[in-house]
């Protein structure tokens, strides 16, 4: 009994030796640049590090995050070191491999991005994130905007309402000066603008600070809930957005979206009509003040709008097609009485009439179209002024949209 303890002791050394031989091989491997060599090696010794005290597993459990990390197995490599630290381990260099590892998340992601991997990267950027969310509180920003590049809507709804929940600004200081030979004008960072001033190769500095980037948030989380279908939450978010800069044309417009989607075509009206006091010359919102008065049956109105579409934007397409078209209504009920008359005299008299007030629409159509058509030979106009120069005669006319058409 008494060679029992010595015997084991004297084991418990030989294995602790060896699993800290095992260890030391295969970080000399990783360091050698062989991560590959080195993973083998672990898994080889696997059953050697079953009995291993904390301090020799934690020594492990950070070499293999490293490993993970230097394979871009960056998940991996974040929960290795999360282990490794709150298992108590300790190392002088862990703060640095942590900041270390956030670069690389980051250059991997920007790599994703620019070969369009916009889901891959969002979800980097928000690992880089997690890793330090006081100093890295960007990355939730810009990891939203990749998982909206890449139609992740769910995704960029979740980041973007962390964002939200924070009350992220993302206001930052740009610092601009005037090249003295070219008089261009260059951004620099703080500290080459601080060493610049100090020489005479620029002139003209000046800071800017960016306006907070926390109402876009907002607006965007108003507006993928309208995109996922959610109106009702997308209501309430560009109601609050709305709140937060109420002059902003984005959110105007998003409201008079989910107005639309919700049949309240008066409400709509009045926030188009908002919008052109925001953006007097912008085309679109004409020609939807054009879309809703039609659809209520106020030509007149309608009409007006259209017309102030193409006067703003002459290569309109849709604008001078609705605008035919608005004319057209009235050929219907032209038509509709034509077909009830009779034989009569009166009746027959009374066909001329309409006949005439039938072409009349017709005519009023001609230059519409033709503008059109000399724009772009838009196939629409041409079929349609081609049939209206075939009921009104003109041959010529006929012949040639007909020899437009494709």
């Amino acid at each position: 009994m008494k060679t029992l303890l010595p015997l084991f002791f004297s084991l418990f050394l030989t294995l602790s030796f060896g699993q800290k031989k095992e260890l030391k091989k295969a970080e000399k491997l990783f360091e050698s640049g062989d991560a590959q060599g080195a993973t083998a090696l672990l898994e080889s010794s696997a059953a050697l590090f079953d009995a291993a005290d904390e301090k020799v597993l934690n020594q492990k459990t950070y070499l293999e995050g490293k490993i993970a990390q230097a394979s871009k197995a960056f998940d991996l490599a974040y929960e290795k070191y999360m282990a490794f630290q709150s298992n108590g381990g300790s190392d002088s260099g862990f703060d640095t491999q942590l900041q270390t590892l956030a670069s690389d998340i980051v250059n991997s992601a920007i790599e994703d991005n620019a070969e369009k991997r916009f889901s891959d990267a969002a979800k980097k950027l928000y690992l880089a994130y997690q890793i330090d969310k006081e100093t890295n509180v960007d990355y939730l920003y810009y990891a939203a905007s990749s998982a909206v590049n890449g139609s992740d809507y769910e995704g960029a709804l979740v980041y973007y309402n962390e964002l939200k929940e924070i009350r992220y600004e993302g206001i930052t200081t740009q610092y601009f000066a005037k090249s003295a030979e070219t008089g261009e004008e260059v951004e620099f960072s703080k500290s080459e603008f601080e060493l610049y001033k100090k020489t005479k190769e620029y002139t003209d500095f000046r800071e800017e600070t960016t306006e907070s980037k926390f109402p876009e948030i907002v607006k965007n989380i108003a507006l993928i809930y309208s995109e996922l279908g959610d109106n009702d939450k997308a209501m309430m978010a560009v109601k609050e957005a709305r709140a937060e800069s109420p002059k902003d044309l984005n959110l105007i417009l998003t409201e008079a979206n989910l107005y639309i989607q919700l049949n309240e075509n008066d409400r709509f009206e009045a926030l188009m009509k908002e919008a052109i006091e925001q953006d007097p010359n912008n085309a679109t919102l004409y020609f939807n003040l054009g879309v809703v008065n039609a659809q209520k049956e106020m030509f007149e109105d309608a009409r007006m709008y259209y017309e102030k579409t193409i006067e703003l934007d002459p290569s309109y397409e849709s604008g001078y097609l609705n605008l035919v078209s608005l004319i057209l209504e009235g050929e219907s009920d032209i038509v509709e009485e034509m077909n009830g008359l009779g034989n009569s005299r009166a009746d027959n008299a009374r066909y001329e009439v309409l006949k005439e007030q039938r072409e009349n629409l017709y005519r009023e159509c001609v230059p519409i179209l033709e503008k059109l058509v000399e724009l772009n030979q838009n196939q629409e106009a041409v079929k349609t002024l081609m049939n209206i120069y075939g009921t009104l005669g003109d041959n010529e006319g006929f012949m040639k949209m007909k020899a437009l058409v494709q």
